[in-house]
Parts: C-alpha cells; sequence; structure tokens
C-alpha cells in the first residue's frame, strides 16, 4: 500500500509538538486571577468553529499497475490534453494534498470534571487532486496531467474530549471519535456533452476516524480554543468508470488535516 505521507508526517509531528509543549507551558505559569470561573460546571453549551483544512487521497494501487496497457479509448476527452497513440501505461499516481476551509456550530455536553461528548456539525470545502503521469507507447513520449475533484462536504464529528486540569485561564485536551461525511458537490459539470465522466468519481458517503489536540482560552467573555486534528476515511470510496483515471486504482480513502479556532 503506497500512501504520500509527507504532509501528514508533518501534521502528526505538530499534533506530538502540542502534547509535548502543553504540559511544560502549564507548570510554568504563576497563579492569576480566573475568567469563567463556573464555566466548566456548565451541563452543555455552543459555539462555532473556524478552520483551514487541508484535503488528500489515500491510494492503494492494483498490483503491476504500470505494466498494464490502456487503450485510447479509456479517454474521456476533457480538453487538458490531446492523446495521439492507442497505447498507454500508467507510469505513476500523485495524490496532491490541497488547502481548503470549514465553518461549523460546536454542541458540548459535559460528561465529567475531564471528559466532554461535542457534536460539530459543519460545511467543509476542499480540493482533492491527482497528478497523472503515461506513457505513450506508440509515440514514446510522456504524457502529464492533473485531475481536481471539488469537495463540499457536510460532517457530523462526534467527539470524545478529554481536557487537562484548568491552570489559571487555560487548559489543554485531546479528543478522539468519528466523522460521518456526505459530499454535496455534484460531478454533473464533470461531465461532457454526452453525459460521460469526464474525470475519477468517488462516492458521496464516507467515515472517518479522527483524533487530534488542542488548547483552550478562557477569556473575560467566552473560551477560546486552537485545534489540530487529522481524520482518516474508512471507507473506499472510489466509483470504477473503467477509465484510465480509476482502473488502475484498487481503493481510495480520504485524508484531511484541519486547524480550528473554536469560539464557545
Amino acid at each position: 500500500m503506497k500512501f504520500i505521507l509527507s504532509s501528514y508526517k508533518k501534521m502528526l509531528f505538530i499534533l506530538g509538538i502540542m502534547l509535548i509543549l502543553i504540559p511544560q507551558s502549564l507548570m510554568a505559569q504563576n497563579e492569576k486571577p480566573k475568567n469563567l470561573l463556573l464555566y466548566d460546571q456548565q451541563p452543555y453549551h455552543f459555539g462555532f468553529i473556524i478552520a483551514l483544512n487541508q484535503m488528500a487521497y489515500s491510494i492503494n494501487y492494483v498490483d503491476n499497475y504500470q505494466s498494464i496497457e490502456h487503450l485510447s479509448s479509456e479517454f474521456i476527452s476533457d480538453g487538458d490534453f490531446t492523446i495521439t497513440g492507442d497505447k498507454y501505461n500508467v507510469t505513476s499516481m500523485m495524490p496532491i494534498p490541497y488547502y481548503g476551509f470549514t465553518v461549523g456550530v460546536v454542541g458540548n455536553l459535559r460528561l465529567g470534571k475531564y471528559f466532554d461528548l461535542r457534536l460539530i456539525p459543519s460545511l467543509s470545502f476542499g480540493t482533492r487532486m491527482i497528478e497523472y503521469h503515461l506513457y505513450d507507447i506508440d509515440n514514446q513520449k510522456t504524457i502529464s496531467f492533473t485531475k481536481s475533484i471539488y469537495s463540499t462536504f457536510m460532517e457530523f464529528p462526534l467527539h470524545v474530549k478529554y481536557k487537562s486540569k484548568r491552570h489559571n485561564n487555560f487548559a489543554a485536551y485531546m479528543i478522539a471519535g468519528g466523522n460521518f461525511k456526505i459530499d454535496l458537490a455534484s460531478q454533473k459539470k464533470e461531465k461532457n456533452d454526452q453525459g460521460q465522466v469526464k474525470n475519477i468519481r468517488v462516492k458521496r458517503v464516507d467515515i472517518a476516524a479522527e483524533i487530534g489536540a488542542g488548547v483552550d482560552f478562557y477569556t473575560g467573555y467566552f473560551k477560546f480554543g486552537i485545534e489540530a486534528k487529522m481524520s482518516f476515511g474508512l471507507l473506499n470510496i472510489i466509483d470504477p468508470q473503467g477509465l484510465i483515471y480509476d482502473t488502475s486504482i484498487s481503493s481510495l480513502q480520504n485524508r484531511m488535516f484541519q486547524l480550528s479556532f473554536t469560539f464557545e
């Protein structure tokens, strides 16, 4: 199984650094007057989030996909490039992370002194991209192009939040849970005049496992949080059309990193 992990290794590294530095920051603080003294005693509260995200795919390739010959009939013309040969090999497919943004509403239910249950209905806007490199067997030349899949996800993340003991106006926390996602973006615009989809096609529904960490700051009027989260799609979302864009892919999963700013 081959994944493009470089960006996500960096994101996981950021999460690890946060988990190391947060306890040290807590210990370094001197006692100060506390804001919102009874805030954590509330049975529930609400808020909203604004976030930056980075979406990408994780690809599992068909065995020996680089040796499979593809015919020109497996292409759907979209104006991106012109094919002149009859036979092609897919030499590589590389998922490229791309940036987007997320907005949502926070619903927080207190479970205990250190545990909360959080539901955060959200809309996430973003793009997933795959860069293709083909070899034209007849003309002995390489063709490269990129396919972009635009998405608008309606998301329903449900997380358990484990928070540290509050120190002055600061507390650290970790989250873990799942996310049910529906892609609202239609692929009708990805069809040519004959009604054929001229792009890789993906399924609308996905379920993801999520983990993250963050910090909360208690201001005089609200609680402000910064959170880093990784999301790993669990379902195979490829919807094969028998085209050169998807015949080398055995499974495809969503991946997303999100940096959120919460106001509660």
